[in-house]
């Protein structure tokens, strides 16, 4: 895909990110920030794909300077702006920091671009020394995904679905192929995990449970990591 047509597509899908978005999607951001936070190391933070900044307002309690990238300008514009936040606009293929980051937050976005391990392969040179890497993805093999090939919904867990589409999703991971990617490109993984134990849509969640199951699915996704509806992991260097 060429340049401009890629950035074309990323402003394309940023509409869904401001219309569409249900309260429930932002919770499980909550979710997936407070898996990560106790990787987090400053002074310096890296967030690739902020979008709106849903998980931006969290990350910058814990670092002296966030620099967030986005490539839709749309999203960017919706980020409040903060004393220690850099925004850059760019798609992430012409990113050029002039420093190295301690961490580097790329939450859901290995599966919107086109080449995941050119990406980290970039990423890994942008680390400080004892630097990581958090990246976390959606998982093909989620419960809700699983149902919803017994039902006939899916041809199998990881086949695109119309939120896939919308969201821009180019692929679905399961824990087997993410770390492939993340071994492909160079990566040491520390620790990998899930977040969130998914029996249905975000939607029917959202409009049918309360706050103590959410709360307890929440937990229950730290002991069955492989089938949560999002998985995690903690990169270093080599």
């Amino acid at each position: 895909m060429s340049h401009i047509d890629e950035q074309t597509r990323v402003e394309q899908i940023s509409d869904w990110y401001l219309r569409e978005q249900l309260d429930f999607d932002k919770r499980l951001i909550g979710f997936r920030y407070q898996s990560l936070k106790p990787h987090l190391q400053g002074p310096e933070g890296l967030e690739l794909g902020p979008a709106e900044g849903e998980m931006t307002q969290f990350l910058l309690q814990d670092f002296a300077r966030l620099t967030s990238v986005e490539g839709s300008g749309d999203l960017l514009a919706n980020i409040p702006d903060a004393p220690n936040l850099l925004k850059v606009h760019a798609l992430f293929e012409d990113f050029e920091p002039d420093s190295q980051f301690n961490t580097i937050v790329m939450e859901h976005i290995l599966e919107h671009i086109d080449e995941p391990v050119a990406l980290l392969q970039r990423a890994k040179q942008w680390l400080a020394p004892g630097g990581k890497i958090l990246a976390g993805v959606p998982n093909g093999n989620s419960i809700h995904r699983l149902v919803a090939v017994k039902m006939g919904l899916l041809k199998h867990s990881c086949e695109l679905n119309k939120r896939d589409y919308a969201l821009g999703h180019r692929r679905v991971y399961t824990p087997e192929t993410f770390r492939q990617d993340l071994e492909a490109s160079g990566l040491c993984i520390a620790e990998m995990g899930g977040v969130f134990f998914k029996p249905v849509s975000n939607q029917q969640i959202q409009e049918n449970w309360n706050q103590e199951m959410i709360q307890g699915f929440y937990e229950l996704g730290k002991d069955f990591p492989e089938y949560a509806a999002e998985l995690y992991a903690v990169c270093e260097l080599p």
